[in-house]
């Protein structure tokens, strides 16, 4: 069974995007790369062309990731019960106990996680920490330095 992606209605529309870019334009340029290595002659030691042929590789194996996904997607959808609990694209404030802070995060679907941003994936261990939990709840996030302590103070849409 294929793996099914959790996509917000933007970032569905990015990846469309991308793939009629990568599908038109950039295809054509590749493939003008490649005739243009062509021209320089011997195929065995030329580097252009080897490079080339390495462009057009990455090319079609991004095309075959996002064709995988845009087959197999759903839009992650307001929650009309619960509201009380987190799901897929709340906000979420909560605090680490052991220093004190207060962090908000975004729970999204795995292709649209930048922790950096505040993105955390809903696959990730902190996001699936958090998933069905309330507001007040305690939650224990398993880290590679150990157990880390959260409590959730406020869940928004």
């Amino acid at each position: 069974m294929a793996k099914e992606y959790r996509l917000s209605a933007e970032r569905l529309e990015e990846l469309k995007q991308e793939l009629t870019y990568l599908k038109t334009v950039r295809e054509k340029e590749v493939a003008e790369l490649i005739k243009e290595a062509r021209s320089f002659g011997d195929l065995s030691e030329n580097s252009e062309y080897d490079e080339a042929k390495n462009e057009q590789g990455k090319l079609y194996s991004r095309i075959a990731e996002l064709d995988e996904i845009l087959s197999n997607y759903t839009i992650i959808e307001e929650q009309e019960t619960a509201q009380d609990i987190v799901h897929v694209g709340n906000s979420v404030m909560v605090k680490d106990l052991e220093f004190d802070e207060t962090l908000t995060y975004q729970i999204v679907g795995s292709q649209e996680a930048d922790p950096m941003n505040g993105r955390i994936s809903e696959d990730s261990p902190f996001g699936k920490a958090l998933l069905g939990k309330k507001a007040g709840e305690e939650v224990v996030v398993e880290a590679p330095a150990g157990n880390i302590h959260y409590q959730i103070l406020e869940i928004q849409r």
